[in-house]
């Protein structure tokens, strides 16, 4: 009987997020700012690939944008959508279900960039992967990671507001990190009880 094949990680694999390419000056809205070379790294920092963006988007009906990494191109159609209250969002158009995203994901041994959507049951978050301790200490790390900015992480578990940030949005940090620490503290007493074999209240 064959073994059901293993689901790959979306976050091992390479990531295309357009706001977030906006944010870090990789593309520009309404605009074509030429070549910028980009790369990816794991959650180590080591580098696991690296490429060229190119991306045309002074047109909305008919912008794109192109990534190459080694001899692999491929472009994709890019369609600018307005927002109810101001301005518009851009998103990719999946080169597999036509939809629209605003995140391409390249998992590990794929060839190209495509939707969450079109990759189906083929691949799962890592979260999918994590027990409930990983999934504690994984969400911790993400709050802190936000939170930092230039602070010494070993002087913080749940670091200040940053001077940016809102407070309700801060507060809402908290709360999910509290979430995740009621959540080890359960973990562990549930390890805690099975080992002895003592029944969880």
């Amino acid at each position: 009987m064959p073994r059901p094949r293993q689901r790959a990680c979306l976050q091992d694999g390479l990531k295309l997020d357009l706001n977030q390419l906006a944010r870090q000056g990789f593309i520009k809205f309404g605009a074509d700012i030429g070549a910028r070379a980009i790369s990816w790294s794991d959650s180590y920092q080591r580098e696991i690939a690296r490429g060229v963006i190119t991306a045309d988007m002074t047109d909305p009906c008919h912008a794109w944008f192109r990534i190459a990494i080694g001899g692999s191109v491929q472009q994709v159609d890019l369609v600018s959508r307005p927002r109810h209250y101001c301005g518009c969002q851009w998103f990719f158009v999946c080169p597999v279900t036509g939809g629209l995203a605003m995140v391409l994901w390249m998992p590990p041994g794929a060839a190209r960039f495509c939707s969450r959507q079109a990759w189906g049951r083929q691949v799962a978050y890592r979260s999918q992967f994590q027990n409930a301790s990983d999934r504690g200490y994984s969400g911790k790390e993400r709050i802190e990671a936000r939170l930092i900015g230039d602070l010494d992480p070993a002087d913080w578990e749940l670091p200040p507001k940053p001077k940016w940030m809102r407070r309700a949005a801060y507060n809402r940090y908290v709360e999910r990190f509290d979430e995740y620490e009621e959540g080890l503290e359960n973990a562990s007493i549930a390890s805690v009880s099975k080992r002895l074999g003592l029944k969880s209240v």
